[in-house]
């Protein structure tokens, strides 16, 4: 894994050990920051299951000013810490040991506001719209944040969810990238259909 563009372009990442994590490769890396926009211009960005911190890493090396990664295993926390050493971004990172519904909590008390929000959760693992609710419920999201879902592709996300609207979705093997943008939600909003899994 490396950087692909950017201040750090080129730089080496190092991967989690053993099988826990499926680092986000190159191509699909490549592929988001394309549909997304190749450059940013400042903001915050969350990487709620950060892995390797790959994707966060990649974005503060596109512009983005400052970065919160989340996760839950000690393993990963040691991985990502060396990774934002390597390219120097330690002092723009915020890294957290935490599951991702105790992390929200905690971050939104603090009023923290993102403008692009990674969500990269363990294989096969649903949940991602109520996931983006709950970060639109409790006001940490800019407006017209972008949200960058990867999932296997036997879970299957809404084009609409409450307060966000699917602009692109592509498929690369047995991985899909579901981006939805921010337009705002009423606190007394919540969607009723939540992803499903393609059993077959």
């Amino acid at each position: 894994m490396r950087v692909i563009a950017g201040t750090a372009r080129g730089r080496a990442l190092k991967a989690v050990p053993g099988n826990g994590t499926r680092p986000t490769t190159d191509k699909v890396k490549e592929a988001i920051f394309s549909m997304i926009g190749p450059y940013f211009d400042g903001g915050t960005a969350l990487d709620l299951y950060a892995g390797t911190g790959g994707l966060a890493i990649e974005a503060w090396s596109r512009g983005i000013e400052k970065l919160v990664l989340v996760d839950k295993e000690k393993a990963s926390i040691d991985i990502i810490r060396l990774n934002l050493q390597a390219v120097g971004a330690i002092d723009a990172a915020e890294l957290y040991r935490n599951d991702a519904e105790r992390a929200v909590k905690a971050l939104a008390k603090r009023g923290l506001k993102f403008r692009l929000v990674f969500l990269d959760p363990p294989y096969r693992m649903t949940g991602m719209d109520k996931q983006m609710e709950e970060l639109a419920l409790k006001e940490m999201l800019e407006p017209d944040a972008l949200i960058v879902v990867e999932h296997d592709s036997a879970v299957h996300y809404a084009k609409e969810i409450t307060g966000f609207q699917q602009i692109r979705e592509a498929k690369y093997g047995d991985t899909i990238v579901s981006i939805y943008r921010f337009e705002g939600i009423d606190s007394s909003d919540r969607s009723e259909e939540y992803a499903t899994i393609d059993e077959s």
